[in-house]
């Protein structure tokens, strides 16, 4: 509060210093900066680039649950916002924090909006930001869904199975990368062909470091070549040698859960829920017609 006044009685004085600064957050705790003036300004522990050619379309807000939206335009740069970052998918909900501050005196300013990176693109060396406010995430479906298979994912609070335990994950080294997709190792036999389908890929090193993938494939060729297929290539390129972890597949089935995790009792499905053709069920000249439960 003590910000806001003084930056309110420095705005009352007629003559101003004032400019706008963005502090972004992303996932992997990366933290960066941009301003509109024209020398680089410091405080919240970020520090503010002049040189990003960052400038701010009009914010719209408004009272009520409706979402706040703006966007933020600025350049490629190899010191700020790269492009290959984007492709990557590293800004992707990243969190962002939009000031008004008095640049010869930054312990004046005020937050103007608070928020997250929406859509991102980028054309022509420069990219252009979608920011989305607070209320968005009031706008996300929440409910329970009754279905046989289990809503959970695999590790998360509701399924409460530790992915590190032995046996369900491993770190290693990928032999070959084909095409960001397909990663190949000459010999892996401690887990079983198929044990990593529906599982997870996350990068530990090289340029692609904390992207991950979901598996689609898991098999050994004629050959013995141990393959992990992804459903989709990673936003950068991963070369031999890199680290990478692998965490076993959930397919959401009732005994897979029962019988490959030993998770049970934490299984959020719905396993004996009658199914679509119980609907059209009809009653028979033969058999019995008690009344009583059509499961046998």
């Amino acid at each position: 509060m003590a910000f806001q006044k003084a930056l309110q009685a420095h705005l009352q004085t007629g003559l101003t210093t004032v400019a706008r600064a963005w502090g972004v957050i992303r996932r992997d705790g990366a933290r960066l900066g941009f301003t509109d003036h024209d020398c680089a300004l410091e405080f919240e522990g970020f520090t503010f680039r002049a040189d990003s050619g960052l400038t701010a379309m009009s914010l719209e807000q408004s009272t009520g649950l409706s979402i706040d939206n703006t966007e933020a335009l600025g350049v490629l740069s190899a010191m700020t916002v790269r492009e290959e970052d984007i492709l990557a998918g590293r800004y992707d909900g990243a969190e962002v924090v939009a000031w008004i501050v008095n640049w010869a005196d930054v312990s004046q300013r005020s937050i103007l909006f608070r928020g997250t990176i929406g859509a991102l693109h980028r054309a022509g060396g420069a990219f252009r930001a979608e920011l989305r406010g607070l209320s968005e995430a009031l706008n996300q479906p929440i409910g329970r869904v009754y279905q046989k298979p289990c809503s959970a994912v695999l590790g998360d609070s509701q399924c409460r199975f530790d992915i590190d335990t032995s046996g369900y994950s491993t770190a290693l080294p990928v032999d070959v990368v084909d095409g960001s997709r397909v990663f190949e190792w000459h010999s892996l036999v401690d887990f079983e062909p198929g044990w990593f389908s529906k599982g997870l890929l996350r990068m530990e090193t090289g340029a692609a470091s904390g992207l991950t993938g979901v598996i689609k494939r898991d098999y050994v060729r004629d050959t013995g070549e141990r393959i992990i297929e992804l459903w989709e290539p990673l936003g950068a390129k991963p070369v031999s040698g890199d680290t990478l972890k692998l965490v076993a597949g959930c397919d959401k089935r009732f005994n897979t859960c029962r019988f490959k995790f030993g998770n049970a009792l934490n299984f959020q499905g719905f396993p004996d829920i009658p199914g679509e053709d119980w609907m059209a069920s009809y009653p028979k000249s033969d058999g019995t017609a008690s009344g009583g439960s059509r499961r046998r």
